[in-house]
């Protein structure tokens, strides 16, 4: 193929839009703190459309740390965009998505001790588990997604297990940001680099999150296998000084700015 070929389809490649899923488990997260109905996780989802994100994520956990069951019932009744269930492989969960139906569900590893979710499902070690989980999703026509390392392996076992999509984990990538670890930070952009491609070339979809803020998200916005991104916790953090809408906005324009082809001089 040649060089020109090349540079046209990258640039075709750079000028799809990439998609932002918001996280608003958070919101919930404060409410619970306190309890009552304030602040609202579907108040929070219409805010972030309105600054222009294309879906809502929301985590139903086991333990009901943030988002409730009502929330998940209220956020698939009323939402004008699509709903990502991010969610354990467990029959509890399963039976919440074959009742609600979301647009999709990205299969998530849980710990109840964990403050967040650490690290991707381990898809290699597990797919015997997984396959009737993701059969069972696809059979009621929901897309699904696995949660995964940027490792050719755990892209591999996604493929073999059928899922649709692939969203590359992308906390490493920013702790080597937070740590200011050059070298370290170079080292995981490949990782996720080397997995959207792989992925792609399988056939999935690919998406990618976790850990995401303003300063690290333009160079994996600007990988272009990866066509969602999906960010939550920075951005609840963030509406505390700039409110979600404004916060929403600039990520929304931060990727938009970092996906634009770069000029080519005549």
């Amino acid at each position: 193929m040649s060089n020109s070929i090349v540079s046209a389809a990258s640039a075709a490649a750079g000028r799809t839009r990439l998609r932002l899923g918001v996280n608003i488990d958070h919101v919930a997260t404060i409410r619970n703190a306190r309890g009552g109905r304030h602040p609202d996780p579907l108040r929070a989802a219409h805010l972030a459309i309105g600054a222009g994100a294309d879906g809502i994520t929301a985590h139903l956990r086991e333990d009901r740390r943030h988002i409730s069951d009502a929330d998940m019932a209220r956020l698939k009744t009323e939402l004008t965009r699509p709903l990502n269930l991010e969610m354990a492989a467990t029959e509890e969960m399963l039976a919440i998505a074959l009742r609600h139906v979301p647009h999709a569900c990205c299969l998530v590893p849980e710990k109840r001790e964990e403050k967040t979710t650490e690290g991707g499902l381990d898809v290699v070690r597990t797919e015997g588990h997984i396959r009737p989980y993701v059969e069972a999703l696809k059979g009621a026509g929901i897309r699904v997604s696995l949660f995964v390392e940027p490792s050719l392996p755990a892209v591999e076992a996604s493929a073999r297990l059928g899922a649709q999509v692939v969203e590359l984990h992308t906390g490493a990538y920013c702790g080597r940001a937070l740590a200011d670890d050059a070298a370290g930070l170079a080292h995981e952009l490949v990782r996720i680099e080397r997995a959207a491609h792989a992925a792609a070339a399988a056939g999935l979809e690919v998406h990618a999150g976790h850990g995401l803020t303003f300063n690290t998200v333009a160079a994996v916005a600007r990988i272009p296998e990866i066509v969602e991104l999906n960010i939550g916790h920075f951005l609840v953090g963030e509406a505390i000084f700039s409110g979600l809408g404004p916060a929403v906005a600039r990520m929304r324009t931060l990727i938009d700015e970092a996906r634009r082809p770069a000029r080519v001089e005549p």
